[in-house]
């Protein structure tokens, strides 16, 4: 913990992990917020599947591409621009009655204009510390994110449940404004300046640990979304079991990202965190109460931090700086791919064979997150002794006198 403290007293990383944190908090409250105010408006889980699932592909189409802007326009442009549709978008959704085709629409909408957030503090991190510094400075982001995971479905659930689903959406909706308008002003977005990329779109994916990090997130994330629905529709949403469940899952994902953070990265490190996902979730159908679900997702979510960190620190270590930003965009697309496909997934199963056909779901996905980076092992890179900075973008000198 004193190397953590060390690290937040660099000058300006506790702003920008305390801002971007802000910013990003109401993704952790949206899904759940949809998935209680669709359900309730139209009766179906199903329903509120599809317009998870639209939402998330809107998200991952904007990743690669929004990210990209970034480098031609400015990281403070985009965001902004992104963060007035997407405030737009998702206050129509919770103050509007429309049907299921119309949810969608406005649901891949608010997702198409997601503020790209996560690429830019991925790619504002590397500048902030020594390169010695960054992949524990991955591993805390991914710890502190899971902040986001346990206060979110908690504060969604009570709020939704209490007041209105509408309300729910709505305070995600002013934080979202908050947090992006507070990350925009950092002094951190404003002297960093992301060089425009010279490949084509999508070249990036042409690096296998690009590739694999991007399909892992996938699995990884779908088995979560699958989790998420699953616990919802275990408890139902007349009380507060299903928020604190899932924070307990987050929590395990908290204390993993801590304790893991400072361990060596060899080629076979992210598939051993996932066997820890697998292995909780793997049990957690058999008995669908709360204290059962409480154990197992907390032992299952003691390797989501460390498993995305080491994500993080092999797409750094693989890329030129120019590439940083569309490169954690696909990763976030794999990911946001992976939450549409789990949730709609989980959603018809718990339709048609009740609440453990999610949780059915999530270790299916899970399984395959911890076979494809064991057999891919090799296109992994081994960062015991290495930093994960990029790798510098260079310039052709001119050595012919003027």
């Amino acid at each position: 913990m004193s190397s953590y403290r060390d690290l937040l007293r660099t000058p300006g990383v506790a702003r920008i992990i305390a801002a971007q944190l802000t910013a990003r908090f109401p993704f952790g409250m949206l899904s759940l917020a949809f998935l209680l105010h669709i359900e309730q408006v139209t009766g179906s889980y199903g329903a509120a599947g599809l317009v998870l699932a639209a939402t998330s592909i809107g998200q991952a189409i904007a990743g690669p591409l929004t990210s990209r802007w970034m480098g031609v326009w400015g990281i403070r442009k985009v965001l902004l621009l992104t963060l007035a549709v997407c405030a737009v978008s998702v206050t129509t959704i919770a103050l509007v009655t429309m049907t299921v085709p119309a949810y969608m629409a406005v649901g891949f909408v608010a997702g198409l204009s997601t503020p790209p957030v996560q690429p830019a503090v991925r790619t504002i991190y590397p500048k902030l510390v020594t390169s010695q510094q960054l992949t524990p400075l991955f591993s805390l982001d991914a710890s502190a994110q899971e902040i986001i995971w346990v206060l979110g479905p908690v504060v969604t659930t009570f709020v939704s449940t209490q007041v209105g689903t509408v309300w729910g959406i709505a305070l995600a909706a002013v934080i979202m404004v908050v947090g992006c308008l507070w990350f925009i002003s950092s002094p951190e977005v404003g002297r960093v300046r992301i060089p425009r990329s010279r490949r084509k779109l999508g070249q990036v994916l042409k690096r296998p640990p690009v590739l694999l990090a991007t399909v892992v997130g996938f699995l990884l994330i779908g088995a979560c979304s699958a989790v998420e629905a699953g616990v919802v529709a275990t408890f139902g949403h007349d009380g507060l079991e299903a928020g604190i469940v899932l924070a307990i899952f987050s929590v395990g994902s908290l204390a993993g990202g801590l304790a893991l953070g400072h361990t060596p990265i060899g080629p076979y490190a992210l598939a051993r965190r996932i066997f820890i996902v697998f292995a909780g979730l793997a049990v957690a159908s058999l008995f669908l109460n709360a204290w059962w679900l409480s154990v197992t997702l907390f032992i299952a979510g003691i390797g989501i931090a460390p498993a995305l960190a080491v994500l993080f620190a092999i797409v750094s270590a693989s890329v030129k700086f120019s590439d940083t930003a569309e490169a954690y965009g696909w990763v976030g697309t794999g990911q946001l791919i992976g939450a549409a496909m789990g949730s709609a997934a989980a959603g018809f199963l718990i339709d048609g064979s009740g609440a453990v056909g999610a949780f059915w779901v999530a270790g299916v996905f899970a399984l395959f997150g911890f076979v494809i980076p064991w057999i891919g092992h090799r296109w992994h890179p081994d960062l015991r002794g290495r930093d994960a900075s990029p790798i510098p973008d260079t310039e052709p000198i001119n050595t012919h006198p003027s």
